[in-house]
């Protein structure tokens, strides 16, 4: 079996150029900006690094804009927080495995965490209980706690973030960053009242993986399986312009129920449908972090 954080490091790679990267770790490093960093070394601005960090002297003296660089002082943990339920098995909205998404988008995060020196940490699980792997800072680690994304099948009970968010919530007091890693759920009151505490404890960012279209011009073709109660969707029905139309206004509903929940409380989002979207979404994901705090 090859090495799934090699495939993340080799598709990184590829969609991000090396000031990108310089970017996208620079954005991860903000989100601890004032929080046990040290300043480092200058390097060149490029668009979209904070105003605040350039350094008006060194500018003045070498006649370009130059940014202060800063280094962790002390170690901070990283934890994601992600449904291993067989919701995740099922088919994303570019027609790839949602759990491969799940695993690219959770392996560009721990390289982060690792390059910046952090540790990663895991709770994950489903309706029938959840598991948490404690925090190391090593690619192996990592690696381990891709596999247990990777492993998601439909053998797996049904999914249920909630849980998983509920035992972080109880298990985890030391503020740290938490990035929730979930397809569509129900903004539901129980999903509120956990979303509510650990945002008052972390810093919580959200990555939504996004579902297949199973009505309108969209829709997976044939018969599908819905994974959640493990019933045959006959496809070709939802072709039904009324039908498709009562489809997407539920959708719409339960997805602006999120957004405005998360919003509520200042929590940055990133939806992602295919692999090649994770890398550019995970930056967009920091940045709108940054710039809401």
């Amino acid at each position: 079996m090859g090495s799934l954080l090699t495939a993340v490091k080799s598709k990184m790679h590829i969609f991000a150029h090396r000031k990108a990267r310089g970017l996208l770790e620079g954005e991860y490093a903000s989100i601890f900006r004032g929080n046990g960093l040290d300043f480092d070394d200058l390097r060149d601005y490029v668009p979209g690094d904070e105003v605040r960090d350039i350094d008006w002297k060194a500018t003045a003296r070498t006649g370009k804009p130059l940014i202060k660089r800063y280094v962790a002082t002390r170690r901070q943990q990283l934890l994601l927080v992600a449904d291993t339920g067989r919701n995740m098995a099922a088919l994303a909205e570019g027609g790839e495995p949602k759990k491969d998404l799940a695993v690219m988008a959770m392996g560009v995060l721990g390289l982060l965490a690792l390059g910046h020196g952090d540790s990663v940490a895991l709770v994950h699980g489903d309706a029938a209980g959840t598991a948490a792997l404690p925090a190391k800072g090593t690619e192996h680690h990592v690696e381990m706690l891709l596999r247990h994304m990777d492993a998601v099948g439909l053998d797996h009970e049904p999914s249920d973030l909630s849980s998983q968010l509920e035992y972080a919530a109880a298990h985890y007091r030391q503020r740290l960053l938490l990035v929730v890693i979930a397809d569509d759920v129900l903004a539901d009151p129980r999903l509120a009242k956990v979303v509510r505490r650990l945002h008052a404890q972390h810093e919580v960012l959200w990555v939504h993986i996004a579902d297949a279209a199973l009505a309108g011009p969209k829709a997976v073709q044939g018969t599908a399986l819905d994974v959640a109660g493990m019933e045959p969707v006959l496809a070709f029905l939802a072709q039904d312009p009324v039908l498709a139309r009562s489809y997407a206004d539920a959708m719409a509903e339960r997805a602006r129920g999120l957004a405005e929940m998360l919003s509520a409380h200042g929590i940055a989002t990133a939806s992602i449908a295919t692999t090649s979207e994770v890398i550019g979404q995970i930056f967009l994901l920091l940045e709108r972090h940054r710039r809401g705090r």
